[in-house]
């Protein structure tokens, strides 16, 4: 059964890392500054914000909340839903954000053949072409993935993409899924999903993945953990997630905790970012 965070009493250290929050979200604006200080109080050492929704501005707003607040790195990409909207000059422009410090990974990119918000064809170019700027740049990618598993990983084999590694977010296959993209050499990361009712599949593959490729996020402002299922998304749900992978892992809080820490910090370089080597999330 999936724990409930008390704000009394904060997941013990070592400090969680949410993988992945749209933090620069318009939905954040009006206390963005008590929302990450809840997480800070809640066991969260830094969080990854992502840029990738919408407009290119989505990005710079990204950077903009990173440099404005310690213990926040970015990720920057060109989101699925978006591609058919994609300008003249926006790789150039995506590649240029990426040279700043505070960026570690491109994305989010990916397949996302649910909701069809852009053509599949466009999706397909764009994810390529963000697979290639990843690669050139040597940085990991974020893969958004949802009922596109076999052509996703079919893609990131193709385009090489175990050079540079990353992570497939917000999970949503099954632990057959899951497999596929733990031999191309990626992470798996856990949204507040695997708390749902209906996630049975999810919780399966979460006792599959090694604890060396093991990640948590809350995805926020989007899909709230139960308790807070329906409610805006924030990183201090992160430990909920944590709490939920305990559970179905058989081992203590404290145990995802360190092992999603060790691998986020790994993956995204997080010991040699210049934007977090002295600075943390309750600085």
């Amino acid at each position: 059964m999936v724990g409930r965070m008390s704000s009394a009493a904060p997941l013990a250290p070592p400090a969680l890392v949410d993988s992945h929050c749209h933090l620069a979200d318009p939905r954040y604006d009006t206390d963005r500054d008590a929302v990450i200080g809840r997480a800070a109080a809640h066991g969260v050492g830094a969080i990854i914000c992502v840029g990738a929704t919408g407009p290119m501005e989505t990005n710079e707003a990204a950077l903009g909340v990173a440099r404005s607040h310690p213990g926040i790195v970015v990720a920057l990409g060109i989101h699925p839903h978006d591609t058919a909207r994609v300008r003249e000059g926006d790789y150039e422009r995506l590649r240029a954000l990426c040279s700043e410090t505070e960026v570690v990974a491109i994305g989010e990119t990916g397949l996302d053949f649910h909701y069809h918000h852009s053509p599949p064809e466009a999706q397909r170019e764009h994810f390529r072409r963000t697979l290639q700027l990843a690669r050139s740049l040597g940085l990991p990618a974020v893969i958004h993935c949802r009922d596109a598993f076999d052509e996703a990983a079919a893609i990131l084999r193709e385009e090489g993409a175990d050079a540079v590694g990353g992570v497939i977010h917000c999970f949503t296959g099954t632990a057959h899924d899951a497999r596929r993209f733990l031999d191309l050499g990626f992470h798996i990361s856990f949204s507040g999903i695997v708390t749902f009712k209906n996630a049975d599949a999810i919780r399966e593959a979460a006792r599959t993945v090694p604890d060396d490729r093991l990640l948590i996020e809350t995805d926020g402002p989007y899909l709230a953990p139960v308790p807070h299922r329906g409610q805006r998304n924030e990183p201090a749900f992160v430990a909920l997630v944590a709490e939920c992978l305990a559970s179905l892992r058989g081992v203590p809080p404290d145990a995802v905790a360190r092992a999603t820490s060790a691998n986020a910090a790994r993956l995204f370089k997080l010991e040699k970012s210049s934007a977090l080597r002295t600075r943390s999330l309750s600085e």
